[in-house]
């Protein structure tokens, strides 16, 4: 299945949805228009239970330079979209993105094949797994544009590659090479640029043909949302929850039972039916 978008490319095959960032010309510098084309696509794959896992990537020579400057010294002066926090702060576009991604109910992979610089990286850090080129390269630029990190990466960025790490990129907002990208934790593998999409593809698959979606969709909240648990109890109370839950789920006896019978596992409970209530608060609109 292929949907049209003005600036983005959105396909989905052997249950992997590939969501391709689409203004090679610009190198696929991020505007608003992009930004919600993106949201659209996660809205897109959430929904289609078909979809197993996500791959982001881009076309051409970059994967994303980071905000599209055209707009000279005022291209941020308004913070980055049309919509307000509830103190009428315009909210910054990247933070939304990040946020929807943070949110999906699939597995997201980002198979970064050139330049990923300002949001172009910050948008790659709620994605659960980074696969990059040889060609690539990273730069978390704000102090040497005078604004500072943004796509909520003050978050993100320190869970992804400690502390130190973090401020010493965001201090000197210089570009890197994709090696030092590796061997801060930034990035899972290098590959050649030929090589990049059969090896995210390869992840995704695995993901897809071999595990219960909505295990794995709850797995993924459960991760990401215990990063800011104050205790281990809260991980706790999560991890019961959802144990009792699947453990009465016709897929739990379709895991145990394939294993027993040592044939391939066929999963039948779907992302779209929702998930349990494993953290109070879920959909509390605080984090809306």
């Amino acid at each position: 299945m292929t949907t049209d978008f003005s600036q983005i490319k959105y396909d989905v095959s052997d249950h992997i949805a590939t969501i391709t960032l689409s203004r090679p010309d610009k190198l696929n510098a991020f505007t608003g228009t992009m930004m919600n084309e993106m949201i659209a696509a996660f809205d897109l794959s959430d929904a289609d239970d078909d979809v197993r896992a996500v791959i982001v990537t881009g076309d051409g020579r970059a994967f994303c330079a980071g905000a599209d400057l055209s707009s000279g010294g005022a291209t941020f002066a308004r913070g980055g979209s049309d919509v307000q926090t509830d103190a009428g702060v315009p909210r910054d576009g990247g933070g939304m993105l990040t946020l929807r991604i943070f949110e999906s109910k699939k597995p997201v992979i980002g198979a970064i094949n050139g330049a990923a610089v300002g949001v172009g990286v910050t948008m790659t850090l709620p994605m659960d797994i980074r696969v990059a080129s040889t060609a690539a390269r990273f730069g978390f630029v704000f102090a040497r544009r005078g604004i500072v990190p943004e796509a909520a990466s003050s978050w993100f960025l320190p869970r992804v590659v400690g502390i130190s790490q973090a401020l010493e990129w965001s201090f000197s907002g210089r570009v890197f090479d994709v090696n030092e990208a590796h061997a801060g934790g930034l990035v899972r593998s290098v590959h050649q640029p030929d090589q990049l999409l059969p090896a995210a593809r390869a992840i995704a698959s695995d993901i897809a043909h071999h595990t219960a979606p909505v295990s794995v969709a709850l797995t993924r909240q459960m991760m990401w949302r215990m990063l800011g648990a104050d205790h281990p109890m809260q991980a706790h109370r999560a991890d019961s929850r959802a144990i009792l839950d699947r453990g009465r789920s016709a897929d739990t006896h379709e895991g145990v039972t394939s294993f027993l019978e040592k044939r391939q596992a066929v999963y039948t409970d779907r992302v779209s039916d929702g998930f349990p209530d494993v953290f109070p608060g879920w959909d509390d609109p605080q984090f809306a």
